[in-house]
């Protein structure tokens, strides 16, 4: 994977190499960005290997009726809470949520948004922060508690019905702040 993601800007140098679920789970920070109901099922028996770590959640609990999304609420209120749950000796932040996928991954689409990350831990709210800022374009904004997860990831679905009804790929940037 990681070689077909550097294939695809053979103009830039990405300093990258891919690593299966265990030796991903040894860097700092980690990124869970599977599916909603992929996301126990990979964490789950890392749950070792994760302690001590930052673990940033950026699924959202998601169904897809006609042309409109709607929000699945997970027994624990949110993806993030449940992974959480799953890793009660790491550090887990909910960011990303609201991004467009095909923004992301497109190196040069020029994507400028707010994004909102929360969690129970000052050191995961400070290292998703981080990554965030170090992206150009991105703004990061700590919304307070793992708690506002719930709303964060339910509220996705509105943003991608928004670009479904819209044809467009909009992103949230909060004024006045």
């Amino acid at each position: 994977m990681a070689r077909e993601v550097v294939a695809r800007w053979p103009g830039s140098t990405l300093d990258m190499e891919g690593a299966a679920n265990e030796g991903a789970a040894r860097a700092d920070v980690i990124v869970v960005a599977t599916p909603w109901d992929s996301a126990i099922p990979t964490v789950g028996p890392l749950r070792d290997d994760l302690a001590g770590k930052v673990v940033i959640s950026m699924a959202n609990a998601l169904v897809k009726e006609g042309r409109e999304m709607l929000a699945l609420i997970p027994p624990r209120g949110s993806v993030a809470a449940t992974v959480q749950a799953a890793l009660p000796g790491s550090l887990v932040a909910a960011a990303f949520h609201h991004l467009p996928a095909s923004e992301m991954e497109d190196l040069d689409s020029g994507l400028e948004a707010d994004v909102l990350v929360c969690s129970d831990h000052a050191e995961a709210t400070t290292a998703a922060m981080g990554l965030i800022d170090a992206m150009p374009g991105l703004r990061p904004l700590d919304t307070g508690t793992l708690s506002q997860a719930a709303a964060i990831e339910a509220f996705t679905a509105v943003c991608i019905t928004l670009n479904i009804r819209y044809k467009v790929h909009s992103t949230l940037q909060m004024a006045g702040m």
